[in-house]
């Protein structure tokens, strides 16, 4: 099995570098007290996240920051779109869920979704991507 490709083209760093640029200046009360040049370059510095918030913004998604742990250095992301994306609607849960439907069965699950963008599932405890 062929593996994926977990990099970016310089034009597409470039391009959501720049979308996550006005994100973050739009939404400053979410990362009160963060700078958008140490995030640049944490994230230039890390292809692999990069890619995984691309594949967030490729979904439909706007990954935004909402964190950063000054021990480890690590930002965490969140994807702050006011909607499901249209990209992941339809979907069952997981694997399990889906393998139980009988009528109308979805393409996919969110849970292997997530895996294949190299993300973590929101719930209540625990934070979700981190930039490190």
């Amino acid at each position: 099995m062929k593996s994926l490709k977990k990099k970016l083209s310089a034009e597409d760093s470039k391009e959501l570098l720049s979308t996550l640029k006005v994100r973050f200046e739009k939404n400053m009360n979410r990362h009160k007290n963060l700078e958008w040049s140490k995030l640049h370059e944490k994230l230039t510095g890390n292809a692999e996240k990069l890619w995984s918030l691309h594949q967030m913004e490729l979904t439909g998604g706007e990954p935004d920051v909402v964190s950063h742990d000054k021990k480890t250095g690590d930002y965490t992301f969140y994807d702050c779109s006011p909607e499901s994306p249209k990209g992941r609607r339809s979907v069952c849960y997981d694997h399990e869920a889906l393998e139980s439907r009988k009528e109308n069965k979805p393409k996919n699950s969110a849970t292997q979704m997530a895996a294949a963008m190299g993300i973590e599932i929101l719930t209540s405890s625990t934070p979700k991507h981190r930039v490190g």
